[in-house]
């Protein structure tokens, strides 16, 4: 899957309808005249995050329809150049989109359908795919988030952060979650949060969820480590009989990177780990 190979595939951005407006989507094709093998949808991650990982996911979608796959990327309720504003975002929203997503374009490509997702959209593709009203054929797995709390309580750090780094009045610790349990939104880094997003947020354990399809799981681990050992909870899954195949990357964390970074070795070892189903050569005819 080289550079030359993906750079004229089809790319179609459009506005799909859905409840309280539209949703932002791009769809990236296999080349001309050639039919799809299958849908991957993609769960972008939270907050600033998503504007942080864009061009990541993009370069992944190109290496996807490479190798013969509809690729459709959604800007969910709230989010990027989506209808809403993030205060207005809530989980089960979040919930509903994917299962339009997944409609949209099971209804229009033949063959399995995956959900890929990013970070806290990973948590959320583990969530929707443990209801998922739709048959899913796996679930790719970067970075996942496994904890929806933390992710919120790393979340409203940043605005401790931001706060002192601003010289005003230094906020308690525990002062925005304050805020939420009283059924009031906060505002982190230029996003106001409401408290029925933060709560849904906080519930969800990826310990709690049991995948029925397999898993591919990628984790980044530095450079100067050694080879990362089995995440606890991905060995607990394959002790209850799950599919989990798992892998890392060393590139570096683009989801909060200050620079952008390129990833060759994050996009490298998400085709060797998903080699079954990606090399045509190992289809069935």
């Amino acid at each position: 899957m080289n550079s030359a190979a993906i750079a004229p595939l089809p790319l179609l951005p459009f506005f799909l309808p859905a409840s309280g407006g539209q949703r932002y989507c791009l769809l990236h094709l296999p080349s001309p005249g050639r039919s799809a093998r299958g849908g991957i949808v993609y769960v972008h991650p939270f907050a600033e995050e998503l504007n942080k990982s864009r061009h990541v996911a993009a370069a992944q979608a190109r290496a996807f329809a490479a190798a013969g796959y509809s690729v459709l990327q959604i800007d969910l309720f709230g989010c990027g150049d989506s209808s809403g504003d993030f205060g207005e975002a809530r989980w089960d929203i979040w919930h509903n989109d994917l299962h339009l997503a997944c409609a949209w374009l099971a209804q229009r490509v033949d063959g399995p359908l995956t959900v890929w997702g990013l970070r806290l959209g990973a948590l959320l593709a583990l969530d929707f795919a443990s209801r998922a009203p739709l048959p899913l054929a796996r679930l790719l797995l970067w970075q996942p988030e496994l904890d929806g709390r933390r992710v919120i309580d790393r979340f409203l750090r940043l605005r401790l952060a931001s706060g002192m780094l601003a010289g005003g009045a230094r906020e308690a610790p525990g002062h925005a979650r304050a805020v939420l349990a009283n059924g009031k939104p906060v505002e982190v880094a230029g996003y106001l949060l409401a408290p029925e997003l933060a709560h849904a947020i906080d519930s969800v354990s990826a310990s709690a969820l049991l995948p029925s399809v397999p898993v591919y799981w990628l984790d980044y681990q530095a450079p100067e480590h050694s080879a990362p050992p089995l995440p606890p909870l991905a060995r607990e899954w394959r002790e209850h009989g799950a599919a989990v195949h798992v892998a890392s990357f060393g590139d570096g964390p683009f989801w909060h990177s200050g620079e952008l970074l390129a990833c060759p070795q994050l996009l490298h070892a998400t085709r060797l780990l998903c080699r079954d189903w990606l090399d045509e050569e190992r289809q069935p005819p």
